[in-house]
């Protein structure tokens, strides 16, 4: 194996100086402060025995009381006893004999043992204490201030050890750091300001510079690797000037094409709608490569047939269209039958349309079986596969970022509406039902029980339609398509109506904008409520239909129909849909039907029937 580097071995030697300089320290203080750890301690219970000395003494001077006859002062006696041996003090104290504070408080303890408890058991309760009493206690109580001023100066001089220590520590990490920097300057920075600047001279051309650096380490190595790198691209450089001048040549016979893809990476990202924004650029790349027609076919994972979403060339309007205003792609038969197309000596090329992992769509591409397909028309027309692919690609992510957003909106909204409105017209409901139970009689009976009525009647119908508006605001998308719900939501009231609901459905694939669908499903669902729960039918048939240019939905039913063309009283459903409606840009018609029954008919023109919504050019 090989030695490490020398840059390397100094930066692991200051690092290992710095890392022991701090375990150093660290273990010197932790030892430090486990050996005052209890002195704290040691000290109050300290100072507690000298008061407790001249408690015991006053109490045995005091008259005699039944708490304070002899077997008190025995008791009392005892307990400080156990005080002055207490662990909080011998904790405090070394086992070393010889200590200092080992020989204090031995000697405390004779004196306790021999002087003071003697005198204290001896002497009469209530008689005066004399004065070897009072001397034998005092001489005892500045012993134990000497044990307290001894434990006070330990824990002194521990705790200015650690600061010595640790200002050690500090000075000796400072000048560790202080080296590094001398070291860094003078190893590390100074050759790399020498390797800059030959970086920044190869950068305007110079390659006459050269580090010249001596030794043996990694910047070293460096210096000499950068001063052959120059050499050789000096040398290489001059090789690549006579490239380029052949290749600039070549380039500006391609000149036109490269504009051309210009213009449409401008015209496709910047006019938002691919149909519009495509369809004049693919037109133009026709008549400069003479080939035609283009079309753009697009995949879906629901459907098991590609959608044509593009043509250039067509002699009827595409179903797609939403502009009928709009001749772009229609053509003449004459012109149509000149067109190299499979019946016509014409060569089809497909290219995918993709992103990593995922297939979008395919570019068909038609072209003269005699002339061929060059190869820098076949790079553009791939380079415009790619740029497709990005379109498609970022439309579809800000479709499903405006679903994900929509139905956060509605969460948040429902939310609000259940934590506030939807509790107080519960506690309005259990405050008229207790109005009920207070059962008052007379001639105000009458006008009591019809005003309860109204208000019940009144909350039961703004409860009901909370409800309604709560279910609504949660109702998400949760399938892959408009289509999958709607089935999902006939299976559902099928079962609620007992039979089964007929659906008939053809919108082509991406037809409509997620706001969209989400509106279109709410006026289906709340039709078929109505159907269901009001109308008594027993027959009711949803149409979704796709009427270029616009959308068609309509739902029938069997049932009683509608009072005098009015709507449902405390019911707002049908104004909730023409609301719907008009947001849609379309409208929506409720009429009874000659036959029997209602029918509700919705018609509004996508916004949305280009693949880049023009929402985004606000975004």
């Amino acid at each position: 194996m090989k030695s490490r580097s020398p840059l390397v071995n100094r930066i692991a030697i200051v690092v290992g100086a710095v890392v022991l300089t701090a375990l150093v320290s660290m273990a010197t203080t932790l030892a430090v402060s486990k050996s005052i750890e209890g002195n704290a301690t040691a000290i109050n219970l300290a100072g507690a025995l000298r008061m407790g000395a001249f408690q015991l003494l006053a109490t045995t001077a005091g008259p005699v009381t039944p708490e304070s006859g002899h077997d008190s002062i025995l008791q009392m006696l005892d307990r400080y006893g156990r005080k002055l041996t207490d662990n909080g003090i011998t904790m405090a104290i070394p086992q070393t004999r010889d200590h200092p504070l080992s020989t204090q408080y031995q000697a405390i303890l004779d004196s306790w043992k021999t002087l003071l408890r003697p005198a204290l058991q001896e002497h009469n309760q209530g008689s005066p204490v004399t004065d070897r009493m009072l001397a034998v206690t005092q001489d005892y109580v500045n012993a134990v201030d000497r044990l307290v001023n001894m434990l006070e100066q330990r824990t002194e001089a521990r705790i200015d050890l650690l600061h010595l220590i640790q200002i050690i520590s500090l000075a000796f990490s400072i000048l560790i750091i202080v080296a590094l920097f001398i070291d860094l300057k003078n190893r590390i920075l100074r050759p790399l300001r020498k390797l800059v600047s030959i970086a920044i001279a190869v950068g305007e051309q110079d390659f006459s510079r050269k580090a010249n650096l001596s030794g043996s380490d990694e910047l070293a190595q460096l210096g000499q690797a950068f001063d052959q790198m120059t050499s050789e691209l000096a040398l290489t450089y001059y090789e690549l000037e006579e490239r380029v001048r052949l290749k600039t040549e070549e380039l500006e016979k391609s000149h036109t094409a490269l504009q051309l893809l210009h213009s449409a990476s401008r015209d496709l990202f910047a006019n938002h709608d691919l149909c519009n924004g495509a369809i004049p650029m693919l037109q133009e790349l026709e008549q400069l490569l003479g080939i035609g027609p283009i079309r753009l076919y697009l995949h879906d994972k629901e459907s098991s047939e590609p959608v044509q979403a593009i043509t250039t060339s067509t002699l009827e309007r595409p179903f797609y269209c939403r502009d009928h205003h709009c001749n772009a792609c229609l053509t003449t038969p004459e012109v149509y039958d000149e067109l190299p197309l499979e019946n016509n000596d014409g060569r089809r090329l497909l290219l995918p349309i993709r992103t990593p992992g995922q297939l979008l769509g395919t570019l068909e591409v038609w072209y003269p079986a005699e002339q061929g397909l060059s190869k820098t028309a076949r790079r553009l027309l791939e380079t415009l596969s790619d740029q497709l692919a990005t379109a498609i690609f970022l439309e579809r992510q800000i479709t499903e970022e405006q679903q994900q957003t929509l139905a956060e909106e509605r969460t948040v909204i429902a939310r609000e509406l259940h934590d506030s409105l939807a509790q107080s017209l519960s506690y309005l409901k259990m405050q008229v039902a207790r109005l009920r139970r207070l059962h008052i009689e007379g001639e105000k009976q009458a006008v009591h029980e019809a005003i309860l009525d109204e208000l019940s009647t009144g909350l039961n119908s703004a409860y009901r339609q909370l409800r309604e508006l709560l279910a609504t605001f949660r109702l998400k998308l949760d399938t892959p398509d408009l289509a999958t719900a709607l089935r999902k939501t006939i299976e559902e009231f099928s079962e609620r109506l007992g039979k089964p609901v007929e659906l008939n459905y053809n919108l082509p694939t991406q037809t409509l904008s997620p706001n969209e669908e989400i509106h279109t499903l709410q006026i289906v669902r709340e039709g078929l409520a109505n159907a269901v729960k009001h109308a008594d039918a027993t027959d009711i048939q949803v149409d979704v239909l796709f009427e270029s240019p616009q959308v068609r939905v309509s739902i029938r039913d069997n049932g009683k129909g509608l009072p005098g063309g009015g709507q449902p009283v405390n019911h707002y459903g049908l104004i909730i849909m023409q609301d719907r409606a008009r947001t849609l840009g379309g409208q929506v018609e409720v009429q009874n039907r000659d036959e029997g029954g209602v029918e509700v008919t919705l018609l509004f023109v996508p916004k949305s029937r280009n693949l880049i919504p023009t929402e985004a050019s606000n975004a």
